[in-house]
């Protein structure tokens, strides 16, 4: 995860962790402080947030395909290569920001796949089924709807799925139909939700989202 943000310095209201580096903060790789780009607002998600995040996957993990979107500092994917991920693709359209994640996966020695390209134009290529999805896009830019709908209208997503959206706490969210919430968690400005994804017929609309925190 880890966006740029609308407003700067610092996405989603976070305090700034320690400078270029990202810390993993379980798995295989604990613990390891890696670096990250010097783009302005590049912040990872709060260690306490990843934490909450990964104990909802804990069982979910093991050798699954990971997508993880508007990728950032690939905190989120990286951690669940850590956790046991068979694969991750970020995807991540700017260029130093892209390179730092392949230089992570280098140093890790894990197998991750880094595209360099908005997100909407990988969505609308050629779809291979994604078991685990995190979405973090940037806040205020009413990326959240049609990323999910690309998701599911595209066949990205395996039967059943886990997708993880993050946004800004003030903004509803909407998701299709047959994405059911199974958690949310609120921090600061932001507020994100994983859902469980299973199959549904064609053209299902999407649903707005009440607030509240489980």
């Amino acid at each position: 995860m880890s966006r740029h943000r609308s407003r700067p310095p610092s996405r989603r209201g976070r305090a700034p962790q320690s400078s270029g580096k990202l810390r993993i903060i379980g798995g295989q790789f604990r613990r390891r402080l890696l670096s990250v780009a010097d783009s302005p607002g590049l912040r990872p998600t709060p260690d306490r947030v990843r934490e909450t995040l990964f104990s909802w996957l804990a069982f979910e993990l093991a050798g699954a395909r990971v997508l993880d979107l508007y990728a950032g500092t690939g905190a989120l994917g990286l951690e669940a290569l850590s956790r046991g991920a068979g694969m991750a693709t970020f995807v991540e359209s700017a260029t130093p920001v892209a390179r730092a994640i392949e230089g992570n996966l280098a140093t890790l020695g894990v197998s991750g796949e880094v595209i360099e390209k908005d997100v909407m134009a990988f969505l609308a290529g050629p779809a291979t089924p994604f078991g685990v999805v995190f979405l973090d896009p940037p806040f205020r830019q009413q990326r959240v709807a049609p990323t999910c709908r690309a998701l599911e209208d595209a066949d990205w997503l395996s039967d059943p799925a886990w997708v993880y959206v993050e946004q800004e706490a003030e903004a509803p969210v909407e998701v299709p139909d047959n994405w059911a919430l199974h958690r949310e968690v609120a921090a600061g400005d932001t507020h994100g939700r994983l859902y469980r994804r299973q199959a549904s017929p064609p053209g299902d609309a999407c649903r707005a989202i009440g607030h509240g925190v489980r």
